[in-house]
């Protein structure tokens, strides 16, 4: 049973980079069976286990890195829990503010479109000044037009075929 449990630790520790499973075996004889203790030795003492000192520099860095890996990933976990505790009452929090939100975006939304719906009327009652200044305007070149051509009077001859338009007659004379 001891050489079982011996054989798990090496395993473990030969999981590492760098740790192969004769180098894994010295130090479960040394008495440094887990990743934490490898992590926490020093180079001086692994190299009393049998191990030369590249290797066993290499090993404590993978090692103390696989155990801040691990602690990491525990607090990570620890706070997933809290926070799944802490999210029924988060959401009752926020169900009850919702309808205070709510409120406060209808009264919103009401202002907005009053605000649009006053704008609209303005925009309304410009529209026809508008449209007479335009016209105004308009009627005020068409008389100064008819001015500069000369044309006196409102009756205006307009011809009862294609053949008596002016442009028509200068077709045909050349």
């Amino acid at each position: 049973m001891a050489a079982k449990g011996t054989d798990s630790k090496s395993g473990n520790l030969s999981a590492l980079p760098n740790v192969s499973a004769a180098s894994a075996k010295k130090l479960v004889a040394a008495k440094i069976d887990s990743v934490a203790k490898l992590a926490k030795s020093s180079t001086a003492s692994l190299q009393k286990a049998g191990l030369s000192e590249a290797i066993s520099s290499k090993a404590i860095a993978a090692a103390k890195a696989a155990t801040k890996v691990k602690s990491v990933a525990k607090k990570t976990t620890t706070k997933a829990k809290a926070a799944a505790k802490k999210a029924p009452a988060k959401a009752k929090a926020v169900a009850k503010k919702a309808p205070a939100k709510a409120k406060k975006a209808a009264t919103a939304a009401k202002s907005s479109a009053k605000k649009t719906t006053t704008k609209a009327k303005n925009a309304a009652k410009a529209t026809p000044k508008k449209i007479s200044k335009v016209a105004k305007a308009s009627v005020s070149k068409v008389k100064k037009a008819a001015k500069e051509a000369g044309r006196k009077g409102g009756v205006i001859k307009v011809p009862k075929n294609v053949d008596q338009f002016d442009w028509m007659k200068r077709l045909k004379k050349r």
